[in-house]
């Protein structure tokens, strides 16, 4: 694999200098500050990753305060304590984005939050405390025992909480196969993944970077060039 200093270089020469690429890769994440958020605004977050899945985000980002009343703010177990009347009635909510499957994993996730939270003293310590080089197992455990979590919506709630997480984007992983790691032009095997999960490590090793930034550079490196100001516009930041 190549050194990480020319796949930076690259993306750097794309966005236009590396002082232009330093200001799109976002802030530091902390994954010992993750143990300090509550656990409604984990579920916050992780419902509003899922709505967010296959939907256009401004639009769930503009609702969503109409989300946050509809969910009576997403505390776990006042959530827990409500009848099926609460959760049908939701769906015809004009509040929200009435669609059944979603409302019902806010449910199975806050008994998901609440067993976890009881279990380790709080579900943000439960994340603070798993292996920074482990993404690939934590992504396996949120998809097996969480409600919609797996693939990419598990990894983006792991970064909008500011976990160290990198994303498996299409650019992400040519990135990747260009510079020479042998896999699939989607990648979602164990296998895969976990060759991914060596490679930023070693990058991450090496470097001194976090595994986000590692991440961005490479998919800002290669695919379609978009904009510094289309990107931030993107990310929202």
């Amino acid at each position: 694999m190549p050194d990480f200093a020319k796949i930076r270089a690259r993306a750097a020469k794309r966005k236009g200098g590396e002082a232009a690429l330093a200001t799109l890769l976002g802030p530091m994440p902390d994954n010992a500050a993750v143990a300090d958020i509550t656990d409604d605004r984990i579920l916050s977050t992780m419902a509003e990753r899922v709505f967010a899945a296959g939907f256009v985000w401004r639009v769930i980002e503009q609702k969503w305060p109409g989300f946050e009343e509809a969910f009576l703010r997403f505390e776990p177990k006042r959530l827990l304590f409500q009848p099926d009347d609460f959760w049908h009635d939701l769906t015809a909510d004009k509040r929200i984005v009435r669609n059944p499957q979603k409302i019902k994993s806010v449910r199975d996730n806050a008994a998901f939050v609440e067993r976890v939270s009881t279990e380790h003293g709080g579900f943000g310590k439960f994340l603070a405390d798993w292996p920074a080089d482990d993404q690939i197992g934590l992504m396996a455990y949120l998809g097996k025992h969480g409600s919609r979590l797996g693939g990419n919506t598990g990894q983006y709630f792991l970064r909008w909480l500011e976990w160290d997480a990198f994303i498996v984007s299409a650019d992400m992983a040519a990135a990747l196969r260009d510079a020479g790691l042998d896999i699939a032009e989607s990648p979602t095997s164990k296998k895969d993944l976990d060759k991914i999960q060596n490679q930023i490590n070693a990058w991450a090793a090496e470097t001194g970077l976090p595994r986000r930034h590692i991440s961005r550079i490479l998919a800002m490196s290669i695919g379609e060039n978009h904009s510094p100001e289309a990107l931030r516009e993107y990310m929202g930041e």
